[in-house]
């Protein structure tokens, strides 16, 4: 049993499916953990993404006039980013550099074809010329020469696995249409040479390996559309030059009459792998899919259009695929099950896996094309029952009892039926104790739903999506349009929970709602439901209307506490208290945008949206983040009270990130003046206090040496000079 779940943007692409403008996807290599990958352009560009909040984390390219010639990798034991650029320069880097002219560089003596980094052991350098270094070994003489094997060939795939600590680097080769594979042993400094075996009219298009109790399993796709299987072992009996390897046919592409003609495929388990092709059928338009065929019994299990097109390149890591698909890269979820006949032909009696046993784009479906696609699963539910009636409903789609809903019905009822009854057949639905694949089902019930609300502006079920989001860990990738209706319609208990629970929001979303809640007035908000607990222990909500005066000060400093103040004076009038002593907004409004502090972003693609916010809202932002500083540097611990409350890093990052987007507004602005030279005296208080705190750490660490040396069981006084 397989299933592609939903899928979402990794990244946008350049006009030829590059990162970087004008360039192409080089390769994609795993990161430093699980949740990491490194994406290589074909030009100059390494880009650092982390895939469950779709961001990247650091992106490091070379001059002009220089092109990468080998995807980057990271080194796991070091946690260092090799790259080679022009074939023959080879540059390591860590997170933390910028600039990849200053970093480490070496020049070698041959082209490089390939870095292999492998999780317990030191990188592996393959050459053009089919010769073979660790990276240590590499290191210590950058010019030592590398012998060239393979002269009149050319390397078209290599893969580097661990085998009882031992590295084995294989690699495959084309000359004059001949196919060769080369196995490197480390250990013995051992190369074998095979000769593939010539199959008529077709050749070689894509290769993939994995290796188990000394036998190595290689897989090739063929031009014939077949997938075959060839073993080579790591133990070598022959003493041939050049051992002829036979291989035997695994999968052949074909079902239905249609064919699948394969670009590029992975090795999923031992009973499945995926392809990504083109699906041909006679008369028929071809169409890129990309699918999950069942090795054992020869089925496909499942595949997901992309009419976008790709660009023929398939990875998969952490059960994730990601290719191009259009201008973006894109992540895919899979699902695979251990393999038995009755799951491998659709035919498995488990009705809670038949709920899920395909996840269908349904926004892209009409009516009757959504009756077909679940018939197979309600004639299974159905049958399972020997005892269940049915029900006539309308459309003719036959409706089971209660306690048999499958997600298929509840989506068709969606579309038609009351509020009250989908109410009730949700309840049901998330009464179920145990459900396979609970986040990819509900994330098509949420898609229902907001498909609905477009449609149907009467209908809203909001208490049944908060109480969802509330209870339940989601994404904002697996219901995008969620926010977006949520904003439509102003609710802003829903916005909220999402900023608070959601890792992926984009920075457009997050924007937009950080616009609403400081556009609303604080009337409205008196009368919305909002979660206050971020902010009821430390707003004073009594003192918000309170007049106070003020005397002549120096650019908004007491004399008296900065006496090199600047000379520029000026006198503030009777106004509302503000400029750190009282919250400049009403309690609602303060917890949205704690809301919006909490939401994760990168500056790079939040400050040009920054930039839009009109100026008064932003300077009312300003003054509601220099009130939680000064807030929160009241105590020690410079933390505030409550339940997910902003961080004194959050307040600081959104603060600086304000001011780079609208300082010259902020200086041209009367209203603003107060503000910026109140923030100004605030924040060099505090640099020189923790300068005064500085002075005093040695006599402070002194004075608790002592202390532990010196534990008096009797009353005594003592007197210390701090000099």
């Amino acid at each position: 049993m397989a299933a592609l779940c939903e899928g979402f943007t990794l990244c946008g692409l350049g006009p030829s499916g590059g990162v970087g403008p004008g360039a192409g996807v080089l390769a994609l290599e795993p990161g430093p953990d699980s949740d990491h990958v490194l994406l290589t352009d074909r030009g100059r560009t390494a880009t650092l993404f982390k895939v469950s909040d779709q961001k990247p984390l650091g992106c490091w390219s070379v001059k002009h006039g220089q092109i990468i010639t080998c995807p980057v990798v990271c080194n796991f034991e070091t946690h260092e980013y090799i790259a080679v650029h022009d074939d023959k320069v080879l540059r390591i880097w860590k997170d933390e550099d910028v600039n990849l002219d200053k970093v480490f560089k070496a020049t070698l003596s041959a082209d490089v074809y390939r870095i292999h980094s492998l999780p317990h052991g030191e990188p592996l350098v393959l050459f053009k010329g089919g010769g073979v270094r660790t990276l240590d070994v590499l290191l210590e003489a950058p010019q030592q020469e590398i012998e060239n094997f393979i002269s009149d060939e050319v390397i078209k795939w290599s893969e580097a696995f661990l085998e009882d600590q031992e590295p084995i680097l294989i690699f495959a080769t084309e000359k004059d249409e001949d196919y060769f594979i080369y196995v490197q042993k480390f250990k013995l400094n051992i190369l074998h040479k095979y000769k593939l075996e010539q199959q008529e009219l077709s050749n070689p298009l894509s290769f993939t390996a994995y290796i188990k109790n000394q036998i190595i399993t290689l897989l090739c796709l063929y031009s014939n559309d077949c997938i075959y299987k060839i073993l080579i072992p790591l133990q070598r009996h022959s003493e041939e030059e050049e051992q002829i390897l036979s291989k035997s046919l695994l999968l052949k592409l074909s079902v239905s009459g249609s064919v699948l003609k394969g670009t590029s495929f992975a090795i999923l388990d031992k009973d499945h792998v995926a392809v990504l092709g083109s699906l041909t059928a006679f008369g028929e338009e071809s169409k890129e899919c990309l699918t999950i065929w069942n090795t054992k019994f020869q089925t496909l299990q499942t595949s997901k259009e992309l009419p976008l097109g790709t660009s023929g390149q398939l990875w998969c890591y952490g059960e994730k695929f990601f290719f191009t698909h259009g201008k973006v890269l894109t992540v895919i979820i899979y699902k695979c099950e251990s393999s038995s006949l009755a799951a491998a032909v659709g035919k498995l009696k488990d009705s809670q896996t038949s709920d899920v046993s395909s996840f269908i784009n349904w926004n892209t479906l009409s009516d009757e094309e959504l009756v077909v696609s679940l018939q197979s699963q309600q004639s299974v539910a159905l049958k399972s029952e020997s005892k269940m009636t049915l029900r006539s409903r309308r459309n003719s789609v036959a409706k089971v009892q209660p306690d048999t809903l499958t997600v298929g019905q509840l989506l068709l009822d969606i579309k038609d039926s009351s509020s009250a009854a989908i109410e009730d057949e949700l309840k049901l639905l998330l009464s179920k104790e145990q459900m396979p694949d609970f986040q990819a089902t509900i994330g098509c019930v949420i898609t229902a739903l907001i498909n609905r609300c477009k449609t149907d502006p009467m209908f809203y079920p909001r208490n049944f999506l908060v109480q969802l989001i509330q209870k339940r860990e989601f994404s904002y990738s697996l219901c995008p349009d969620l926010m977006a209706v949520a904003l439509e319609k102003k609710d802003m208990h829903l916005l909220q929970i999402c900023l608070q629970r959601f890792p992926d929001i984009p920075e457009e979303i997050t924007y937009a709602c950080l616009k609403v809640f400081l556009s609303i007035s604080d009337d409205c908000l008196e009368r919305t439901d909002v979660n206050l607990d971020s902010v009821i222990c430390y707003i004073d909500i009594e003192s918000n209307n309170k007049e106070v005066k003020t005397e002549i000060v120096e650019n908004g400093f007491n004399t008296e506490l900065e006496e090199d103040s600047c000379d520029t004076t000026f006198t503030k009038e009777t106004h509302l208290k503000n400029d750190g002593e009282c919250c400049p907004v009403g309690p609602q409004k303060a917890a949205l945008l704690n809301a919006v502090l909490h939401s994760a972003y990168s500056e790079t693609f939040l400050l040009p949206h920054l930039k839009d916010l009109p100026a008064q809202q932003a300077v009312l932002f300003l003054r509601y983040l220099h009130y939680l500083y000064v807030k929160s540097s009241e105590k020690i611990t410079t933390t505030l009270p409550g339940v997910l409350s902003p961080t004194i890093n959050q307040i600081m990052d959104w603060m600086c990130l304000l001011l780079d987007a609208h300082f010259t507004v902020m200086v041209m602005l009367p209203e603003a003046k107060g503000l910026l030279s109140s923030l100004h005296k605030f924040v060099r208080a505090q640099v020189r206090f923790y300068s005064e705190l500085n002075k005093i750490e040695g006599s402070l660490r002194e004075l608790q040496r002592l202390k532990r040396q010196k534990d008096s069981q009797t009353y005594s006084i003592e007197v210390l000079e701090l000099i």
